[in-house]
């Protein structure tokens, strides 16, 4: 007898595998070696890359103000940006000599495209700007997961200046030729140049101006070519020589030639030629000893983190033998570090839910042969979904793995296998062949099987239609499980009817214990429940209204923060303060922090980089606090950790405020939000005082105190920058006749003026002139300064500063963000001790109450408040879209409206065991949850298509309704215990799990756990019984 099946696709495609064993196994084989050969090249991360697509533009304007370069440089290269194609956001942060703008792009931009627009539009703001400030140049090609690795150079002996000239020309010009590494950017130590300390005395002495020396230096440091001479029939290039050297050169260039008797003046007449530091707004310390120099590798953008950090490694030990003696280089972070610990953990849980299906499934099918055939679509399917993730991008990540659960993965072998060994059983006695029986038993599940596993990838599917943030996170995520079932499907109506046929030809006959245990139960509670349709379900409708109240004390969050093995702390200090006392204040508080066991090192980069990825001003530090291993902690927890850090830290270094959180989560907060925390409540105007706005965001602030779970609050340093300004006044100036450009000479030597360069072989220093700390030290000395010029008359003159211009000290902006063509001012809070959703619901409530804005004035709630609301917006109309796809399949399926909604009764006692498990593990709801009650959501929709359809099928055979429901139930009890507990033990590993990143899994695993337990019951209880009663009523009135 012959059991082909009705042409169904499912039917068609298990008979072609029947038909051709050989070519099946031999296709699975060479999809197991492309599998094996795709994990080897598969990009391995901690976690996705969720910045959005940006370019930054970074433009140093040294001496200038905030306002004056939010008005000169940050507004014309902003209003350039506008209308350039597909961006979403333009926000900007003016400081003292920088001017730093974020230009975010639309999801999908291509990166290079998206540069390629802004440097075009640059070519255009460059003639808004005024000449002498620096051209505007693109940030590196870099995300927030970019800051890879990263060094300390060190060497006893050697000054910060020289550590930091072997880092800049040694180091980093080595390792930017690594594959993968755009940029090394420096931090710390003193960027070396030629200084010419000019000595104010001999300037007026000689009546010498400042622009002479500087067009001195310029004009006589060069080369040039001669053409060639031609001498014996060979020819001889001629060159002029002229370039400086060293500073022995630069002090013998010529000012003034000698004249009348008089000796000529050189530079060194007017000036001490010595090594100093360039003036800097950013420095490094580290441990509390001090001053430290530091290399940042940033990764190019789309690089492998896993890869490019192992190879910046080997590097890195190269370049350390060809460094000077004593000098070494000390890695204090790498990524590697945290995406191994991260994978192991994933790894981890899935070997270990892996064998407990695998348990699961020998216990509960009795044959070790069928358990074994159905384990094997666990590997293979995933080795499909490896080939599939690399050929789609996605990388191996904590999201990207963390919801593949190897229960539902082998759900439809499950079925498949256990029907085969079912039915193979029971016509023992047949003359049919082995390979028709095998076919039958397959075709009599096929159909379900593919609505089953096509409801899961259904229930999946709104992931894919996320956007932003919460679509970088979740939807490779749900790509990885799509194609994880989707090659479970063709394994179990191809690979599984073939291996059944070779290997389970004489399947256990007899139940298993466990299997038994269950059927003996089931047999005594489901007559009980069958006879009392009523009871049944109002209870079930019961349990459901009470889930439905432990929302409302759930709280909401994002996702759960990912333990990244380190803290990150922010030191915030007056916006007046010196960079000299920044670091005193630095070294004091790594000091304290340093004194706990449970602290390895601890790095702080105040103000600035050499390249301002990052712009604070030097009030700001970022220190970077590496942890030991947990088993060397003395106290339980990290937030003990962090409470009895910044108590300490407010007792023993007061001068500061401390905000804490984590590295990387450090960095995606400001490059994505602009916000350095978990809640930034942004203040915008439309051009009001930085003075008033600081106000009214010290308010919002005041309010925030109140607010239970507010911690870490503190406001945007705007204000409160001293400045010397020197006001020319140009009427004097005009009346002794001399050029306002001398005077502007003068002031500009007080930082340093640039006056050419000094090339010791590749490596090149500035030449500058300054006048020396003795000069700066007051505003009196400043007054004296003197200003050389020729009169109308044409004679010499030397005059004070302080007769031809107005000095005073006032107090001006330390910082002006921009954002939506306004200024904008932020105010910072982390959230301890609640949940992020209802501690931000009081916030508003309060902040809207106490704090009444002036007309045009707004608030917007940043943060991971804006992603919550953002995911949950979308989620609010995806999730409800899918389930109407799920409904219509079932209807597609059982033709039958009523069937369907049957069926669908699962989700609601679903949904029930999922919410009660988040509340007794005191989990807030977050979107981790959310795709948790997805999952379930599939499972839960599968085992009720499993169930009713034998069921439906018994009932047109010509069984009564409960008869049906009765035998359709005890054949269906094995796979649809066995799917729940595959699917529920799948995920108990990842649901206790305390490693690095189960923070994100446990929310999920344990919405799974939880709602399988009730939806199981439901489907074995409820269901039959409702099933019955309906089935009776309408076969009574018809």
């Amino acid at each position: 007898m012959n059991a082909r099946g009705d042409g169904s696709l499912a039917q068609r495609l298990i008979d072609f595998s029947l038909d051709n064993r050989v070519a099946v196994i031999a296709l699975w084989l060479l999809a197991t070696l492309a599998g094996v050969a795709s994990l080897r090249e598969l990009p391995i991360d901690a976690v996705p890359d969720i910045t959005n697509v940006q370019v930054q533009v970074l433009t140093d304007a040294p001496g200038l103000g905030p306002e004056e370069v939010e008005r000169l440089i940050t507004f014309p290269i902003e209003s350039a940006m506008s209308g350039v194609p597909k961006v979403e956001e333009i926000r900007s942060v003016s400081r003292l000599g920088l001017s730093a703008i974020t230009v975010g792009f639309e999801e999908g931009t291509d990166i290079y495209w998206a540069r390629q627009l802004i440097a075009e539009r640059l070519s255009v703001a460059r003639e808004a700007i005024p000449e002498g400030i620096d051209a505007p140049q693109m940030g590196p090609i870099s995300t927030g997961l970019g800051e890879i690795y990263q060094f300390e150079v060190r060497g006893e002996g050697y000054s910060p200046m020289q550590l930091r000239e072997i880092l800049d020309w040694t180091v980093n010009y080595q390792l930017r030729s690594t594959p993968g590494v755009v940029e090394v950017n420096p931090a710390g130590g003193e960027l070396k140049t030629y200084q010419v300390t000019l000595d104010p005395a001999r300037l007026a002495s000689y009546e010498i101006a400042i622009g002479e020396v500087r067009d001195a230096l310029l004009a006589q440091n060069r080369n040039v070519g001669g053409g060639y001479l031609v001498r014996g029939g060979e020819q001889y290039v001629v060159r002029g020589a002229g370039m400086l050297a060293n500073a022995e050169q630069i002090g013998s260039v010529v000012v003034r030639g000698g004249h009348a008797g008089s000796p000529p003046l050189y530079v060194r007449d007017v000036g001490r030629v010595e090594l100093a530091p360039m003036i800097r707004q950013g420095s490094a310390t580290r441990d509390g000893r001090g001053e430290a120099v530091i290399g940042v590798v940033m990764m190019l953008y789309g690089a492998n983190s896993r890869t490019v950090a192992a190879q910046v490694h080997e590097r890195i030990a190269e370049i350390e033998k060809t460094l000077p003696e004593g000098v070494t280089i000390d890695t204090w972070y790498d990524r590697t570090e945290l995406v191994d610990r991260t994978i192991a953990t994933v790894a981890k849980n899935l070997l270990e839910g892996g064998a407990l299906v695998i348990l699961v499934l020998l216990l509960l099918l009795g044959d070790w042969r069928a358990g074994l055939v159905t384990a094997a679509s666990i590997p293979l399917s995933m080795l499909v979904a490896f080939t599939a993730m690399k050929a789609f991008g996605i990388s191996g990540n904590l999201m990207s793995l963390g919801a593949i659960d190897f229960g539902l993965i082998v759900d439809g072998s499950v079925v498949i296998i256990e029907n085969i060994a079912r039915v193979v059983h029971q016509r023992r006695h047949e003359a049919s062949s082995h390979l028709e029986k095998v076919r039958a038993a397959c075709h009599e599940v096929s159909r379900p099987v593919v609505f089953a596993v096509g409801i899961i990838v259904i229930v999946y599917l709104p992931l894919l239609a996320l956007r932003g943030i919460e679509g970088k996170m979740f939807r490779p995520m749900a790509l990885t499980v799509v194609f994880a079932l989707a090659a479970s499907l063709v394994c179990a109506l191809t690979l599984m009817p073939v291996l059944a046929s070779l290997f389970l030809r004489r399947p256990h006959e007899h139940e298993p214990w466990l299997a038994r245990l269950f059927r003996s139960a089931y047999q005594r509670v489901l007559p009980f429940t069958l006879g009392r349709p009523l009871l049944v379900g109002a209870s079930a409708l019961a349990i459901f209204a009470a889930s439905l109240g432990i929302v409302r004390v759930l709280g909401a969050e994002f996702i759960p923060s990912l333990d990244e093995g380190a803290l990150a702390v922010q030191i915030s200090r007056n916006p007046a303060v010196a960079l000299e006392t920044s670091d005193e204040i630095s070294t004091r508080a790594e000091r304290v922090i340093c004194s706990f066991p449970e602290v390895k090192t601890v790095v702080s980069r105040t103000g600035r980089p050499e390249i301002a990825t990052d712009p604070m001003g030097v009030e700001l530090s970022d220190s970077y606090i590496m942890l030991r291993p947990r088993e060397e902690w003395s106290v339980a927890s990290k937030d003990e950790l962090i409470a009895a850090m910044e108590a300490r830290l407010i007792s023993e270094v007061p001068e500061a405020s401390y905000s804490f959180t984590q590295p990387i989560a450090l960095r995606m907060a400001e490059l994505i939000s602009g916000v350095r925390s978990d809640v930034g409540v942004l203040l915008f105007t439309p051009g009001a005082e930085v003075g008033q706005m600081r106000e009214y965001a010290e308010r919002i602030a005041r309010v925030l105190e109140g607010v239970e779970g507010m911690s870490e609050i503190q406001v945007e340093q705007v204000d409160g920058l001293p400045n010397v300004r020197i006001e020319l006044d140009r009427e004097q100036i005009a009346r002794l006749g001399f050029d306002a450009n001398a005077v502007l000479d003068v002031i500009e030597a007080l930082a340093g003026a640039p006056a050419g360069n000094v090339l010791e072989g590749e490596r090149r220093f500035e030449i500058r002139l300054r006048f020396g700390p003795d000069v700066r030290a007051s505003i009196d000395e400043l007054g004296r300064l003197p200003v050389v010029a020729t009169d109308m008359d044409g004679e010499r003159r030397v005059v004070a500063l302080s007769q031809l211009a107005r000095i005073h000290i006032e107090e001006g902006p330390a910082q002006i963000s921009r954002e939506k063509v306004s200024r904008r001012i932020a105010v910072s809070a982390n959230v301890r001790g609640r949940d992020l959703a209802s501690t931000v619901a009081d916030a508003r409530a309060a902040v809207e109450r106490e704090v009444p804005l002036p007309s045009g004035w707004w608030i917007e709630w940043g943060g991971q408040c804006e992603n919550l609301v953002a995911a949950a917006e979308r989620l609010a109309w995806l999730v409800p879209m899918a389930l109407i796809l799920v409904l219509a399949l079932l209807y597609t399926t059982f033709s039958s409206l009523r069937l369907s909604l049957l069926i669908f009764l699962n989700v609601p006692l679903a949904a029930t065991g999922g919410l009660l498990a988040l509340w007794l593990r005191d989990y807030p709801f977050s979107i981790s949850a959310a795709v948790g009650f997805i999952a379930l959501f599939g499972i839960a929709v599968m085992n009720g298509v499993v169930l009713i359809s034998t069921v439906a099928r018994m009932r047109a055979d010509g069984a009564s309704a409960a008869d049906a429901a009765r035998e359709g139930a005890l054949v269906r009890l094995r796979p649809v215990t066995m799917t729940a507990l595959v699917a529920a033990l799948g995920f108990l590993p990842m649901a206790l799990s305390t490693s690095a990143g189960a923070e994100v899994q446990r929310p999920l695993a344990t919405v799974v756990i939880g709602g399988l337990v009730t939806c199981s019951l439901l489907t074995l209880l409820v269901l039959p019984t409702l099933y019955a009663a309906w089935e009776s009523r309408r076969a009574a009135a018809s």
